[in-house]
């Protein structure tokens, strides 16, 4: 899903004015690669203390780039449309990211690293 998510936003932050807002576009490509990076990377440590710490910092790149299709969208940069289907999208995302949060801070399994 983040992965969707991450190429709409850069479908839409390519084209028109959007394009040459070079702080709006890079800031918004920017958190949403960081839900996919930080997904990964905290995979990627082998524990669940630090996967959740990962997943954390991803799911507060989901409210970023949120935040940031509002300021696109008062720009006349995106349309109404897709700023509610990217926003759903997002907070479904951070929606899951948070269920899996849960779900590690009480799983018994705590990664390779314990083993």
């Amino acid at each position: 899903m983040a992965r969707k998510v991450t190429q709409r936003i850069y479908e839409l932050s390519s084209t028109g004015e959007f394009a040459r807002d070079f702080g709006l576009k890079d800031q918004i490509s920017r958190s949403a690669v960081s839900i996919m990076s930080n997904i990964a990377e905290g995979f990627e440590r082998d524990g669940n203390r630090e996967f959740v710490n990962f997943l954390s910092v991803a799911k507060g790149s989901c409210g970023e780039a949120r935040a940031q299709l509002y300021v696109a969208l008062d720009q006349n940069f995106i349309p109404e449309g897709d700023l509610h289907s990217l926003n759903d999208a997002l907070t479904k995302t951070g929606r899951m990211i948070g269920g899996l949060m849960n779900y590690l801070k009480q799983s018994e399994l705590k990664g390779k690293k314990f083993a």
